[in-house]
């Protein structure tokens, strides 16, 4: 049961008298699965039977019941969701029988989201904090005072210092125009909760083969032979991605491989647990390289046809002997033998990670490494195999292809001036109007900067300032950033600070900001973690629920969300809320020129059409929102292992149009259920290696050899389409003449597939069966990064300092704006104050930061301690017992308190806490803080308060899963 947090008569809303209320109620079991979903125990009994979680007349139809269908808003699997309404009261769900993803399960999470809308602790109408209270507002006042000082600061410091920070929770729709929006403002420092989760995985795979993304789906693994899995648990944190991994080690007798520091829920399923020391992730894999090229297991046809760079990758991997492996990973080498012995003998096999493997200063590394091993396997681009990575928000895969980023465009089209030049066409913007809302960064004279080759430099084309490293941008000495003042401003919208690190620095930059500006259906820890007693304003933006448009999941598929009720009490969609600031600004004429604005609110269709019209990179041109619908609508005709449509009114697609999904949506391309596999026609969702790397690399050929996709023309590598290569080819004909006239407009014989918004060279290279980015090989060696060979590097708080003469890590760099720390950290040895290493990772109960979940009473009552994994020797070394309170304290001094879980889980030397808790700071409760009725149901002290500096050397993807700690009996 909840314990009571406050006093009734301090907060009434808080309910101090559940026993009660659960003994009046009497409830037969229909009623209570209609009111709870799958929830559990007395919380759930109350909401069932009438009491303050819902209204009891909610429970009980008048009239005939009508549905709506709509995805669940937690993890990335994209489960369905069946709302079901009476007279538009939202009033029972159930999850999507259909839907291939979830087939009518769902996790506590899942069946639990009606309450994330209806739920009693939201926000409910704008707050501002005045003299330490809340008060409220009204939309026009906030909208107004708001708007007036971030002009006031814009006039003065310049558009950098403000800070957009968008949301893996924004529908597609919502993040692109969130990134639009951005860009009309005039600033890059714009970004989303990606950068923190798998923006080294996006970097390391995209730089391998062309794509940053999940591969096959959770569907294919259904044929996979043997599935390694490493830092990841999918039990927690996908649990309905379980039922496909499952499937195939039943059906399949494929032997589950899990490699994770701490003994997971997954790992208990495993046929092989390996535990090895976090942040060695290098380590274990060329160790694993080194059995399979020694025994000659690797695919050497696949290799010499499709791949780049093994023989720089062999001669890395002849240093892994076992016994260099185990000294720095702790695995005996007769167990990696085994493992690599088996994934040789079971093939195809898939590769699973998760954020165990890309929260580190070396993520990049890890992520390729993890390609380079199925890339030795020849498991790419074939079902069963690929790298199926499992992505943490619902939309975070979506919001990350919309360019909600700080050095990219939608589609990834980057912030080159020919980016800029493609997206203003398609905004049907005046690029010099666009260039003009951006700042160009002045030297200490004041006078414009100048770029290597002489000219102004202008921040439009050049990285923002990453969420990772905001609170630098408000505290680093301002001599030190590259642009002109500090951030002053900072506006969360839809993210929870504490699931970043360095908590104790974030709570000193909040309080330094001019504003801070929080938007969000709950009030995250932003509202009570710092001492500010004005500038602080809440704005409620409803849930998905509450609006309509896509959501991409994982495995690249886009799925339609429908409405399912109004937005409750005063919250406004978040593209209201955007057209809101648009008119403050006097731009929302510019802004929606494209997009019809009904009172207030854009249309969503209109803005999918949008960006289908400019994202041919990555293939969202063909997804329109008639097409989305009617696989939402038909989701019983498509195959639940290939995904694919068998007859219905979308026969021979892809469910979702799964990205690349070529040209125009007349063109009717299925989708790309696997990417890079040549087996199909591209017309038919096959595909190559992207040939993005150019054509030749040291002499050598960059382009795949005699390989190609089924029914291509060209039965050899190609470079990517442009104009003059179907010129050259004698497939210009093909085009219509309205096609040309487009490609003459942007370039002519120069302009390439990327840039032709027409999509007639995409059109005529796939009549033709070839790829329009082209057929080459992958690279396992990416010439463009720090360390072009994935090298291992011991963590910058590392307690084996033996090993840091023979892996340093990088020298101090500059990166995205900031001066970046790595070697000045690493020389001060910490491990003598604080030997344990200190990883950290997700529950099953809760999700992100946790707001939403910890204010939901289903899920409330199952998880209401924050807590630290210690193993049972260092638990009695240090004279702690199971449940005692402790101090987690991190080794750049920030604690916090918590119960000590003592547990085999961790091995010896390793603690372990989950990252979804917040509202207790260093030992003190905030929840008097929160605006009355806001607070979460449970709360507790936040991980990442005494997580340490550390950042991923191409992408500043925070250190999470190895610093270090000491605990002690509070």
């Amino acid at each position: 049961m909840l314990r009571k947090k406050t006093s009734r008569d301090a907060r009434q809303a808080q309910r101090s008298t559940i026993l009660s209320q659960v003994a009046e109620a009497k409830v037969d079991r229909r009623a209570f699965l209609r009111g709870s979903g799958l929830a559990i125990g007395g919380l759930a009994l109350v909401g069932a039977t009438g009491g303050t979680v819902t209204k009891a007349e909610a429970q009980t139809a008048t009239g005939a019941l009508t549905t709506a269908k709509s995805v669940c808003t937690h993890c990335s699997v994209g489960c369905t969701v069946i709302a079901e309404l009476d007279n538009g009261v939202w009033v029972g769900q159930e999850p999507g029988f259909d839907s291939p993803f979830n087939l009518g399960a769902h996790c506590a999470k899942g069946a639990s989201v009606r309450e994330h809308a209806h739920g009693e602790r939201r926000l409910k109408y704008p707050m501002k904090k005045e003299g330490g209270v809340w008060k409220r507002m009204s939309w026009d006042d906030a909208i107004n005072e708001i708007g007036d000082k971030m002009l006031k600061v814009r006039e003065e410091s310049g558009p950098d210092s403000v800070y957009w920070l968008g949301s893996a929770k924004h529908s597609n729709e919502q993040a692109y125009l969130f990134r639009k929006f951005a860009a009309y403002w005039g600033s890059n420092n714009v970004d989303h909760q990606a950068r923190i989760c798998h923006s080294t995985t996006v970097a390391g795979v995209a730089n391998t083969w062309g794509y940053g993304a999940m591969t096959n789906s959770y569907n294919d693994i259904h044929k996979s032979k043997a599935i390694f899995l490493i830092g990841g648990n999918p039990a927690e944190a996908h649990p309905v991605s379980l039922m496909h991994i499952l499937k195939a080690k039943e059906e399949n007798n494929a032997p589950l491989i899990v490699c994770d520091p701490r003994f997971t829920r997954t790992a208990a399923h495993a046929d092989e647990y390996v535990r090895f020391r976090p942040g060695t992730d290098v380590a274990l894999i060329w160790g694993l390289l080194w059995h399979i090229f020694e025994n000659g297991w690797e695919d050497k046809e696949f290799i010499r046809t499709r791949v780049w760079g093994m023989d720089q990758i062999r001669d890395e991997v002849k240093k892994w002997t076992p016994e260099e492996t185990e000294r720095v990973t702790g695995v005996p080498g007769s167990q990696l033998e085994r493992v690599a012995r088996t994934l040789a003998n079971n093939r195809p096999g898939t590769v699973i990670w998760c954020m165990g493997g890309t929260q580190h200063t070396t993520g990049n590394n890890n992520t390729r490494a993890y390609c380079v091993l199925q890339l030795a396997l020849g498991n790419m681009g074939v079902s069963g195999g690929g790298t199926n990575i499992f992505r943490g928000h619902d939309n975070v895969q979506g919001a990350t292809d919309l360019g909600v980023l700080s050095h990219d465009l939608p589609g990834y089209y980057g912030l080159a001036p020919g980016a800029w030049a493609h997206w203003s066409r398609v905004w049907g913007e005046d690029l010099d109007w666009l260039k003009g809302r951006f700042a160009t960064l002045l030297d200490a004279d004041g006078n414009p900067a100048k770029d290597k080759d002489g000219n102004d430099r202008s921040l439009m084309n050049e990285n923002g300032i990453p969420v990772s490293r905001w609170i630098d941008g408000v505290l680093e000495d301002k001599a030190n950033i590259d642009q002109n003042d500090n951030v002053r401003v900072m506006v969360l919208w839809g993210h929870a600070p504490n699931s970043q690190t360095r908590g104790a620095e974030m709570k000193t930059a909040m309080e330094k900001l001019d504003t801070l500006v929080v938007i969000d259906p709950y009030p995250t820890v932003s509202a009570v973690m710092h001492d500010r007693t004005d500038g602080v304003y809440l704005l409620p933006a409803s849930t998905q629920f509450e609006t309509s448009g896509s959501v991409t999941a994982s495995n690249r598929s886009l799925q339609w969300r429908e409405k399912v009720v109004d937005p409750v009490f005063e919250s406004l969609p978040d593209q209201t809320i955007i057209n809101k600031f648009a008119e403050k600004f006097g731009f929302a004429d510019r802004l929606f020129r494209n997009i019809e604005v009904k009172d207030g609110e854009p249309v969503v269709e209109d803005i999918t059409r949008e960006f289908n019209r400019g994202m041919w990179t990555i293939g969202y041109t063909g997804q329109s929102p008639e097409r989305l619908k009617l696989h939402m609508a038909n989701q019983h005709t498509f195959d639940k292992t290939t995904l694919r449509a068998n007859g219905g009114p979308a026969d021979g697609e892809f469910y979702g149009l799964p990205w690349p999904c070529w040209g125009t949506p007349e063109m009717k391309h299925p989708g790309t259920a696997n990417l890079y596999d040549m087996s199909m026609p591209v017309s038919k969702g096959g595909l190559t290696f992207r040939a993005r790397f150019g054509v030749e690399r040291d002499g050598q050929n960059l382009l795949a050899e005699g390989v190609y996709s089924a029914g291509s023309e060209i039965q050899d590598g190609y470079p990517e389409f442009t104009m003059q290569m179907l010129m050259d080819l004698g497939w210009d004909g093909d085009l219509t003449d309205e096609e040309r006239a487009a490609i003459e407009a942007v370039g002519g014989p120069k302009a390439n597939w990327k840039v032709d918004l027409s999509g007639g060279i995409q059109r005529v290279a796939i009549k033709h069966e070839c790829a329009p980015f082209g057929n080459a090989k992958a690279r396992a060696v990416v010439w463009t990064f720090p360390d072009p060979v994935p090298l291992h590097r011991e963590p910058l708080y590392t307690n084996r300092r033996d090993l840091v003469a023979d892996y340093p890590t990088y020298d101090d760099r500059r990166l995205y704006r900031l001066p970046t720390l790595y070697a000045s950290i690493q020389q001060k040895d910490f491990s003598q104050d604080y030997p344990i290493i200190l990883t950290s990772g997700r529950l099953v109960e809760y999700e992100g930061g946790g707001e939403e979940t910890r204010s939901n009473p289903w899920l409330a009552e199952l998880q209401q301690d924050m807590f630290v994994e210690i193993n049972p020797r260092d638990a009695n070394n240090l004279g702690i017992r199971d449940r005692q309170q402790v101090w987690v304290e991190g080794a750049e001094g920030s604690a916090v308190k918590v119960m000590a879980m003592v547990t085999e889980r961790v091995g010896a030397g390793v603690a372990f806490m989950p990252f979804h808790f917040g509202g207790h700071f260093q030992g003190k409760d905030l929840r008097s803080n929160y605006p009355e009725g806001a607070d979460p149901y449970v709360l507790g002290e936040a991980s990442n308060t005494a997580q340490t500096y550390g950042y991923d050397s191409v992408t500043l993807m925070q250190e999470t899963k190895c610093t270090l700690c000491k605990i002690s009996a509070a």
